[in-house]
This record gives C-alpha cells, sequence and structure tokens, in this order.
C-alpha cells in the first residue's frame, strides 16, 4: 500500500496546463482521481509541482511496477523464440519479417506513467495544492527566474533581508537587491532590480549589475557590466568588461553563465554565452559553449 502520499500543486491558466503534468482531485478530500502528463487536450488546469511526501508503500510500488515488467519481458522472450523457431520452419518456403517489441529495463521506473497514473483513484495519493508562487527549472536561465521570485518574496515577508542604497555612502540600489553582509561594494556602483550578491564578493566604482546572482569570492572590477547571468565562485570580470545576455529564461543559451574560477579579461564582452570552469577569456565570445 501507499496510502497518505502526498503531492504538491498549483493552478496555471489554461493555456500553459499542457506543458506540464496535469490533474484531477476530488475537491473535498483531496484525493488525486485522475492523472496524465501533458496531455495533448485540456484536462485541468491544476498541475503537479514535482514535489512529493511518499509513505515508505512507494518502495512496494516501485517493486510492482519492476516485477510486472520483467514477467511481460519474459512473456516476450518465449514468444519471440517461438516465432523464430517457426520462421525457420518456414524459411524454405518463403520470406517472413519478425519485429521484435522494443522494452525498457526492468530496473527503469517512470514516476508519472507508471506510479502516479496506477494510484490515481484508488485512495492512495492525495493532493495539496499551494498558494505560493511556483516556477519549474527546466533550463539554466529559469534559476534566475527563481531568484527574483524569492527576492520579490522577501519584499513582502523579510524586508529586512534587502539591501538599500542612494549611492552616497553605499552603491545605488534599484528594486529588489540581497547583498551579503561580508561583500564590499564600492558607493558608485549601480545594483539592481533582481540581483543577488554572495559571500565576500568585491565590487569595484562604476560597476552595474542587473538581473544576476553573483556567487561566493567574485571579483568585478571597475566600469565592469553583468546582466542576465550567474557567475560562478571565484570568478573574475576585468575592467570596462560586459557579461550579459537576452534574458530569455526558457532557451538553452539565453542567459550566460560562468563556471568556477573562470576569468575575463578587461574589456571583453561576453554574450549568450556559458563557460565552463577555470577557462580565461581573452576575446569577445557570443552564443558560444565553451569547453
Amino acid at each position: 500500500m501507499c496510502s497518505a502520499s502526498i503531492m504538491l500543486l498549483t493552478q496555471v491558466s489554461a493555456e500553459s496546463a499542457n506543458q506540464f503534468g496535469e490533474l484531477v482531485a476530488d475537491p473535498i478530500t483531496n484525493e488525486l482521481l485522475h492523472y496524465t502528463e501533458k496531455p495533448e487536450t485540456f484536462v485541468s488546469d491544476l498541475i503537479n509541482c514535482g514535489v512529493y511526501v511518499f509513505t515508505p508503500g512507494i518502495f512496494g510500488a516501485i517493486r510492482d511496477v519492476s516485477t510486472h515488467r520483467e514477467d511481460r519481458a519474459n512473456i516476450r522472450r518465449v514468444s519471440s523464440f517461438e516465432a523464430l523457431q517457426s520462421a525457420t520452419r518456414m524459411m524454405s518456403t518463403t520470406v517472413v519479417k519478425l519485429v521484435f517489441h522494443r522494452t525498457l529495463p526492468t530496473d527503469f521506473v517512470r514516476l508519472d506513467q507508471d506510479i502516479l497514473s496506477p494510484l490515481a483513484g484508488k485512495k492512495q495519493l492525495y493532493t495539496y495544492e499551494t498558494l505560493d508562487f511556483w516556477e519549474q527549472i527546466k533550463t539554466p536561465g529559469m534559476s534566475l527566474k527563481c531568484s527574483s521570485l524569492y527576492l520579490a518574496q522577501f519584499r513582502l515577508t523579510s524586508p529586512h533581508l534587502l539591501a538599500r542604497g542612494e549611492g552616497t555612502k553605499s552603491a545605488t540600489v534599484i528594486g529588489d537587491v540581497y547583498v551579503h553582509p561580508s561583500a564590499k561594494i564600492h558607493p558608485t556602483a549601480k545594483i539592481g532590480p533582481d540581483v543577488s550578491i554572495s559571500a565576500n564578493v568585491r565590487i569595484a566604482a562604476g560597476v552595474r549589475l542587473i538581473n544576476c546572482i553573483i556567487l561566493d569570492d567574485v571579483d568585478i572590477k571597475e566600469n565592469a557590466v553583468v546582466m542576465h547571468a550567474i557567475v560562478g565562485w571565484k570568478s573574475s570580470i576585468g575592467k570596462w568588461s560586459r557579461v550579459q545576455a537576452e534574458g530569455n529564461f526558457n532557451a538553452k543559451l539565453g542567459i550566460t553563465i560562468l563556471g568556477e574560477a573562470v576569468t575575463v579579461e578587461d574589456e571583453v564582452v561576453v554574450t549568450n554565452s556559458i563557460v565552463l570552469p577555470n577557462k580565461t577569456l581573452n576575446v569577445s565570445v557570443q552564443e558560444e559553449i565553451i569547453l
């Protein structure tokens, strides 16, 4: 049994629902009645958030799926062997085309098709609807969008966590910005909106930061610009350089990402690119993955 397991759901627009797993739940008991992954026709504007609380009984359900698949595979092997014997006997008179069905490995379990859908309507899986913000992370760019959502949440629930500054004794801050207390930022820098700055970051004079995540120990030098980007730990961005992107969160190269310990030298422009760790860029790049 897998009773009292729970899945998190949220409500989205009917137009976007088919991008997710759609479900129908009992409005009184919250029991999951029907579940289908990315249906071609509209089922519901309630979708699966991908967050679950399973009881230990889930392991029994997984075992049952594997056992059932192994039994079916054994039956197919017998059928294929019998077909091969029959074909061998017929080879002298005709040509026989054999089709062997491709089966999934017995140790491969699909959560949506093998677990969630079969449990629907059996009083074993229930739902909990969240009214807070939710977003799926399927591309690197979605990390920036989720960071913006958290910063907006801080504004409502923990405004003391957000930075303030008017450009005199501290940097100019626009919109929602988080700055770790250990970061050192020049008063002439301009930061925001939607910027998160981690521990021991050093930001020099004239720097402009927009919609970005700056991880620990990053050094951003004079008059550099970082926009729609994630800058990895211990990276360095030189004077008058730009690390930027269009900010298309759903695109593979919709943001720019610098891996750990990447050095962007002075006056270099990095646009819509992903740079793996421990690289040094001394020329400008655009829409590239630097391995």
